[in-house]
């Protein structure tokens, strides 16, 4: 397939990893916005761009499995060596931006602070350092069990019997996964793999059958289409629910947030099938940005800490466009500053 040849450096998932990182700034800065206590209009109209950028996890999950599958299917390493990339790329910064986030702005944690080292260590592990870190402790899991994923994968194989088999089952355990969620005993169940795997089995059957994702292109307004009407339906619970506006009831465990991620991963997938099939010129870009957008993701709750003050004193929407667009700048320019100071310092010490 001409999108496989096409896909050798940028592909679908390097446009899914920067449209998830991109949004995710933007939920925080939104979140902020929220806690200053704004009228009624202000609220709605939050609630309404929240719900507009209610992707991420989805989209980084689905994009960080068909990137991975794409990558093992051209260059096979081990299991061993695999890991070992993974520590480097992934783990080694989600250590050291967890350390930054209970040492240095202690205030972001969620749920209950540390104190001692006891629960220091639980506020690591799970996730609750900063409002955004959550994300990190479910989709690691997903690097840890990656293996698995391509024991199936060369399973499927272009069996299209199996890829439907696969997608019919994780389809029934999805909707009593989400049956059964509003009953779960505990907010961690939302740091379970589990609770994305339709992302995940999507994402490398994405990369399987590479001709779905091409006929999705040439029917894009069914996608559109499709988008729309999940975003209504997440507007119409945002105005059920009323006033104050909640952003955590925008929950992803839901019909109505399942169908509108996949409505954003289907058109961000149509822009990069479109722009892999023309050698667009944006392709360099978006996969420097997608090297860096894990890390530049890890950092920018820390950047927006100590930027959202700066603003204090202005209109609330020239607030939340100006954080949101010097965070963004931020987190991806420190980013690359530290890898490129990173790579200097072990070029001298060899």
């Amino acid at each position: 397939m001409q999108l496989r040849k096409t896909a050798a450096v940028t592909d679908i998932g390097d446009y899914l990893k920067v449209a998830a990182c991109t949004a995710v700034m933007a939920q925080t800065v939104l979140g902020l916005a929220l806690a200053t206590r704004p009228g009624a209009a202000a609220q709605w109209a939050i609630g309404q761009a929240y719900d507009l950028v209610k992707f991420t996890a989805p989209a980084f999950i689905f994009g960080i499995l068909y990137t991975t599958l794409r990558q093992h299917a051209m260059t096979p390493v081990t299991k061993r060596q695999y890991w070992r990339q993974q520590w480097a790329a992934l783990g080694v910064p989600s250590v050291w931006w967890t350390l930054v986030y209970l040492i240095i702005t202690p205030k972001l944690q969620q749920h209950q602070p540390f104190h001692d080292l006891g629960s220091f260590l639980w506020q690591a592990v799970n996730g609750n350092a900063a409002p955004h870190l959550w994300y990190n402790t479910m989709m690691l899991q997903f690097i840890v069990v990656m293996p698995l994923f391509w024991a199936w994968s060369a399973w499927v194989g272009s069996s299209r019997y199996r890829a439907q088999l696969s997608v019919g089952a994780v389809a029934i355990f999805y909707a009593l996964w989400l049956a059964w969620f509003p009953h779960a005993p505990t907010y961690l169940v939302d740091r379970l793999a589990l609770s994305f795997l339709p992302y995940a089995v999507l994402g490398v059957l994405w990369w399987q059958f590479p001709r779905v994702a091409v006929a999705l292109r040439h029917h894009w307004l069914v996608g559109l289409l499709w988008w729309a009407l999940g975003f209504m339906w997440l507007g119409w619970q945002l105005k059920r629910r009323g006033l104050p506006v909640s952003l955590p009831a925008t929950g992803y465990y839901q019909p109505s947030a399942l169908m509108y991620a996949l409505g954003v991963i289907g058109l961000v997938s149509c822009l990069a099938v479109a722009q892999l099939q023309r050698r667009s010129t944006w392709l360099p870009v978006i996969h420097w940005l997608a090297t860096y957008a894990y890390r530049a993701y890890l950092s920018h709750a820390f950047w927006l800490y100590w930027l959202w003050p700066l603003t204090d004193g202005l209109a609330l929407g020239w607030r939340i466009l100006l954080s949101y667009g010097a965070t963004w700048i931020v987190a991806f320019a420190t980013t690359y500053c530290l890898h490129w100071g990173w790579q200097r310092v072990k070029m001298t010490t060899q």
